[in-house]
């Protein structure tokens, strides 16, 4: 049976015979042949005996193709690796032809590899950022499963707008070009294959919601998508959202639970992932090197996973963090872009960055902020001004976390829902849980990809997502 390189070399060589398969990444010389089969980020070296293979084989033999080999594994006599093949029987699977395979070994820029995505998890960067993700899937999964959470798949296919953005793609079955049309002159979705008209979700937010108040804390994670015309290196219109919904749980426990998983989660890849952190760090500074002194991290990327990791958030009201801005050396300066001037302000990433990195040098927690910028769903404080919503700021990105008691009185959500215009009779079954056996619950809502970002240190979001959608690009 084949063995993972990754296995094989946490092993003593002593001449043992092995059998491994996976891609070229380098032949050399015509012997010596850098194997990977995408277990660890490390190659295999496998040596080469010009007496024991064919001419003919060789020939086949370049960067790209598939390959399994059998041989005796030692001691290796060069630099850079402890332990190598000696190859005694080489198949090969398939070839490469090397004047077309596109990933040759050299520097791609990630322009040209989002080009080949289908190709591009055989570089090293983008097989370490892909286990990572990996594993940090698996870490959300088993965070929510010892905290005694139900998984729960909520609808992809919805006919209500969590975020009442408006930017949802349609799911149809019409006829594009003549669709049916009603007495007054618009499309007739009753006509349409649900009868009303439907979207691509933006959020399992609401529904998941029903759930919680009948399996106490539940937490969904899949796709979501979003039709906005962004072409920024923070957007993508298909990504993953990881949303636990608690019953009984007020604002301060949602604190407690999300400090508690995402600090855990990011252990978990300290823990399994450090051979590919370790790289990616040494990537990370390296592209830091090349940036203008003003514009470099003060902390590499061990360091910020470190960080957050390592120190407890601070929690401060919206309020005290207006006061903390409007007084701080950047606005007064005015070297913020957007100079927070009032209180009400949507707080942008470089407000949120400052707070962290110079002014509180931890992670933060914001929390009550105006409800007018706020989401229908979000409790009302007492005040009349603000809601029970809080936001989870990180060294590097800002906002990576964001939720709130949700609202469990029935007129005041339906007093929300007017003045914000959600139609309730979109929404009847979501009032429906405020009718019977209401109570307080809370949740937020992860970005899986800006938390893959965070991870590996990538700069673009659609270089921590196998398949990145973005307008006008839907391929492969």
């Amino acid at each position: 049976m084949p063995q993972k390189i990754k296995q094989l070399m946490e092993l003593a060589p002593q001449g043992q015979e092995v059998t491994v398969q996976g891609w070229v990444r380098t032949f050399r010389a015509n012997r010596f042949i850098a194997l990977n089969d995408g277990s660890t980020l490390g190659n295999l070296q496998c040596v080469v005996d010009f007496e024991t293979l064919e001419e003919d084989t060789l020939k086949t033999i370049s960067t790209g193709a598939a390959l399994k080999i059998t041989g005796n594994f030692i001691e290796s006599q060069g630099k850079g690796q402890h332990a190598e093949i000696q190859v005694t029987e080489l198949h090969v699977y398939g070839t490469a032809d090397p004047e077309t395979y596109p990933i040759q070994p050299k520097k791609h820029s990630f322009e040209f590899l989002r080009e080949k995505a289908h190709l591009r998890v055989r570089t090293a960067t983008f097989s370490a950022v892909m286990r990572v993700r990996a594993a940090l899937a698996f870490a959300v999964h088993q965070f929510f499963r010892d905290q005694g959470f139900h998984y729960v798949n909520t609808p992809i296919i919805t006919g209500s707008d969590a975020e009442g953005a408006g930017e949802m793609f349609r799911v149809s079955t019409l006829d594009p070009k003549a669709p049916t049309l009603n007495e007054q002159g618009n499309v007739d979705f009753q006509k349409d294959f649900f009868g009303k008209e439907t979207h691509l979700t933006v959020s399992g937010q609401l529904e998941a919601e029903t759930y919680a108040m009948g399996l106490g804390e539940v937490y969904t994670f899949g796709p979501t998508f979003r039709a906005e015309n962004s072409n920024t290196t923070r957007h993508l219109a298909e990504f993953w959202m990881i949303e636990p919904e608690m019953a009984f749980y007020d604002l301060d426990d949602n604190m407690d639970l999300a400090e508690k998983f995402i600090k855990k989660v990011l252990e978990y890849v300290l823990e399994n992932c450090r051979e590919d952190l370790v790289f990616l760090d040494e990537r990370f500074a390296k592209e830091e090197q090349a940036k203008p002194q003003q514009q470099r991290s003060d902390m590499g990327l061990l360091d910020k996973i470190k960080f957050v990791v390592d120190n407890n958030f601070v929690r401060i009201s919206y309020s005290e963090a207006i006061d903390i801005l409007r007084q701080s050396k950047p606005n007064k300066k005015k070297k913020f872009a957007y100079l927070i001037d009032e209180w009400g302000a949507d707080l942008q990433s470089e407000h949120e960055r400052f707070l962290v990195e110079k002014h509180f040098k931890k992670p933060v927690i914001l929390f009550d902020y105006p409800a007018k910028i706020k989401a229908f769903y979000m409790r009302l404080n007492d005040d009349q001004k603000t809601v029970r919503a809080m936001d989870i700021l990180f060294p590097g990105i800002g906002e990576i976390v964001g939720g709130s008691q949700r609202e469990e009185r029935l007129d005041v959500l339906r007093s929300r829902m007017e003045e914000m215009g959600v139609e309730e009779e979109e929404l009847w079954w979501y009032l429906d849980l405020r009718r019977f056996g209401s109570a307080p619950h809370s949740g937020f809502g992860l970005g899986f990809e800006r938390l893959v970002l965070f991870a590996t240190g990538m700069t673009n979001i659609r270089d921590v997502i196998p398949f990145p959608r973005t307008p006008q690009n839907a391929s492969f």
